[in-house]
């Protein structure tokens, strides 16, 4: 545990000192190396890709993939980097895009006495995200896991909550979200991982039913909180990252609580989708998605 801390914070500070540029090629050089060194995730990858995008050839979904990897690598370099950012500096490579639609989310929270919630996933720089948004005065709470090791989670909790974000462990989910929406907070959520019954329920992505988080739609429908979508992705284009928040997401309400809850989880999976479609690169790909499989269907992976 004390090895595994020490390498941790030696990369992370290791990162920290260098120039951003250079820290970002570092960072998508060890992106190189997992593609090399970790065989198992990479064939995870290509038959998620194969699964979400059959009419791609199979150079194109190992160009995707292989930048997906880069992308991961400029996300470590990002986290390391975050402590000495500020709003000056990141001027230059972040900006908004729909900061308004964020504002205009609040104010109808407010007037619902809810919060906002924000539905993502494992997009771009996510955890640049929400450290970006708090660094502009606008912090948030994040539905994070614990990490194994205390020392490590410790470590990343301390990174993130810089500028006044507060962490909210899943172990602790419904009642620590229940009271951040009762007390008007704005928490964000990837909503984008594998999970089980009775948790997780199935809805579409990418045409086949994955097994997903039910409890935003719980907890959406439970307050009346707002809910829309937000990534920050890189725009190559730009050479910048741009934040983004889509349209507010209307809630399905009907008398049928439970049918409310799935068609509600679906659109929030929809949003998702749109995201990585638009920007296939930047989703995690590595993840076994589509792992846990309705009774009687045979394993994907």
């Amino acid at each position: 545990m004390g090895l595994e801390f020490a390498l941790v914070w030696i990369l992370i500070h290791g990162l920290r000192v260098m120039p951003r540029a250079l820290a970002r090629g570092v960072g998508a050089g060890i992106g190189w190396l997992a593609w090399v060194l970790l065989p198992r995730l990479r064939r995870v990858g290509m038959r998620n890709l194969e699964m979400a995008f059959p009419e791609k050839s199979l150079a194109e979904r190992e160009q995707v993939l292989r930048k997906l990897y880069r992308s991961l690598g400029w996300e470590l370099a990002e986290f390391c980097q975050m402590p000495k950012y500020t709003v000056k500096s990141t001027e230059k490579f972040i900006e908004y895009d729909g900061l308004e639609r964020y504002l205009t989310a609040q104010k109808r929270a407010l007037a619902r006495k809810s919060g906002v919630l924000v539905v993502t996933g494992h997009l771009g720089a996510w955890e640049l995200s929400s450290f970006y948004h708090s660094l502009r005065g606008y912090p948030m709470g994040m539905v994070i896991r614990r990490l194994d090791n205390p020392l490590v989670d410790k470590l990343v909790n301390r990174i993130r909550c810089l500028h006044g974000n507060r962490v909210l462990h899943k172990d602790d989910f419904a009642r620590a979200l229940l009271g951040a929406m009762r007390g008007g907070e704005t928490v964000g959520i990837l909503m984008d991982t594998n999970m089980t019954p009775p948790q997780g329920v199935f809805v579409p992505f990418f045409g086949i039913p994955a097994c997903t988080a039910s409890g935003l739609a719980r907890v959406a429908l439970k307050t009346d909180a707002v809910v829309l979508p937000g990534c920050l992705m890189w725009d190559d284009a730009r050479r910048k990252y741009i934040l983004h928040f889509g349209e507010e997401i209307e809630l399905v309400k009907s008398e049928d609580a439970e049918a409310d809850i799935l068609a509600n989880t679906a659109l929030f999976t929809q949003a998702i989708e749109g995201y990585v479609r638009e920007y296939p690169e930047q989703w995690l790909w590595v993840h076994r998605r589509w792992k846990t499989r309705p009774a009687g269907e045979p394993p994907l992976y």
